[in-house]
């Protein structure tokens, strides 16, 4: 380990014994590494044994393990808790560091997060580091309308909420301003705090190269989130609103996300009891929420009008292309 080696790595990670190998193993390749943080979540499989088995021997990995599974916020923040390197670095147990990752995105340090290109990767056979090509910087600053904004989706858009970023965090800023996870939240917990780091004036930075390779499988479990999470989601933007003397233009974004997932929720909860006591108590249920209805209604008609049009739409499959979260500019040689 050299002086140059000032990155903690986090891995929260539940029944991954069969990525998260893999994962360690491209935290542990970068140099600038000082540690890794692996919290087992209350695994069932042998996630903890597989990755201790991965270790390099160079003394940086720990694996800590929880007796039931807390959630990923609970399990970063007991990483946090346990270690000392002054910046910061999540890494989902599906997922990988390109090489040389953190030579460029730590080339600067006027910034307090700072996060680089995802490029995904296809899950369902075997997976292989992608060739990516050098981007160009680009460095730009994101605030918090651009961060909330970016966290909006839209129907038939291509999934890349700038929430997916996985930035470097400075420990210095966390503890000065007293931000960690919040533990109740097992949906949009990183939202929630980098939105609140924003508030309290984070340089968050973003460049385009692409140094973090997202594995996207259909049985992920950030795909599988309950009623109940968003409903704590739009919670938090709450809670986020209630903060004394938050400037208007602040409120008036937060408001929009807040709307757009209590949205959501409104749907999965009418569908819910569709699903449970029937279509007579769902319009029920929805009569006496009216304030629910034109969620419902739009959420519903969303989603016929997406799969008539997907019935229809030409089969016009093309060989796989890697995607990327951000638009970039390869670099000029």
């Amino acid at each position: 380990m050299t002086s140059a080696a000032t990155v903690c790595v986090i891995i929260a990670a539940k029944n991954a014994s069969g990525t998260i190998a893999r994962a360690i193993r491209s935290a542990l390749r970068e140099d600038r590494v000082a540690e890794v943080i692996v919290v087992d979540d209350g695994s069932t499989d042998e996630t903890a044994a597989t990755s201790r088995a991965a270790d390099d021997g160079s003394g940086r990995l720990r694996v800590l393990s929880l007796n039931t599974n807390q959630g990923p916020a609970f399990a970063r923040n007991h990483a946090i808790a346990n270690s000392s390197a002054p910046l910061i670095a999540i890494l989902d147990a599906d997922d990988f560091f390109l090489s040389g990752r953190f030579d460029q995105l730590l080339a600067e340090d006027d910034w307090d997060f700072v996060a680089d290109n995802i490029v995904f990767v296809d899950g369902r056979g075997q997976v292989v580091e992608p060739d990516v090509p050098e981007f160009e910087a680009a460095p730009r600053l994101l605030d918090l309308r651009g961060f909330i904004e970016g966290n909006i989706s839209r129907r038939g858009a291509t999934r890349g909420e700038i929430g997916f970023l996985k930035p470097v965090m400075r420990r210095s800023f966390l503890d000065s301003h007293g931000l960690r996870y919040k533990e109740e939240l097992r949906l949009g917990e990183d939202y929630d705090l980098y939105a609140r780091a924003l508030l309290n004036g984070a340089r968050y930075k973003i460049v385009h190269g692409c140094g973090y390779g997202a594995v996207v499988r259909p049985d992920s479990l950030s795909g599988r989130h309950r009623t109940l999470d968003l409903k704590r989601l739009y919670e938090a933007d709450r809670a986020i609103l209630a903060t004394p003397g938050l400037p208007k233009e602040s409120a008036a974004i937060l408001r929009q996300h807040e709307r757009h997932i209590r949205g959501r929720y409104e749907l999965r909860r009418f569908l819910d009891v569709k699903a449970e006591a029937g279509t007579w108590k769902a319009g029920l249920y929805a009569l006496a929420n009216p304030s629910a209805i034109p969620a419902i209604a739009g959420g519903i008609a969303a989603d016929k009008l997406a799969a008539f049009t997907a019935r229809r739409k030409p089969d016009t499959a093309k060989p796989a292309t890697l995607r990327y979260l951000l638009p970039a500019t390869v670099a000029q040689k």
